[in-house]
């Protein structure tokens, strides 16, 4: 096992740690490292879903407000696949804050909630449905299913 010694955190948002820089043992610093953005298994769970529903869809929308996991611009239609810990789903079990460095992770939780809520806003001014999507509600692939029909 990895000795648990604290270093500073790889990458941490200035604006967010302000003057002292959190730390972490390494332990949790590798787990944390492996966390992906893309790719994850509720946003393949969500395209196969899409995709058996024979809705169309790109998956790199860099150039759209917020980058939306998957779009159609031609229909006009974005969804994000939220993590339920990163994007602080209500009443999820999954949405927990840690113990250490505990104010810096509600700071990070509120400026993640409120960069969605304006790429949100920002999609449908202009003329998209924006969806979002939970990796719990993921989990369960009939009623995803039932929830992307209308779309």
């Amino acid at each position: 096992m990895t000795s648990s010694t604290q270093q500073p955190f790889k990458r941490t948002e200035r604006r967010l740690a302000g003057k002292d820089q959190p730390t972490t043992d390494s332990v949790t610093s590798e787990r944390m490292g492996r966390v992906r953005q893309q790719g994850t298994t509720p946003e393949l769970q969500v395209r196969q879903a899409l995709t058996g529903l024979g809705l169309r869809y790109t998956t790199h929308n860099r150039d759209l407000p917020g980058s939306p996991d998957l779009a159609n611009r031609s229909r006009r239609w974005a969804v994000f696949v939220h993590g339920c810990y990163w994007h602080r789903h209500k009443g999820c079990d999954k949405a927990t804050t840690p113990k250490t460095n505990a104010e810096f992770w509600v700071t990070k939780f509120e400026f993640n909630r409120a960069r969605d809520m304006r790429a949100q806003r920002a999609l449908r001014r202009l003329g998209f449905k924006v969806l979002v999507i939970w990796e719990c509600e993921a989990a369960d692939s009939a009623g995803l299913r039932r929830r992307l029909k209308p779309w």
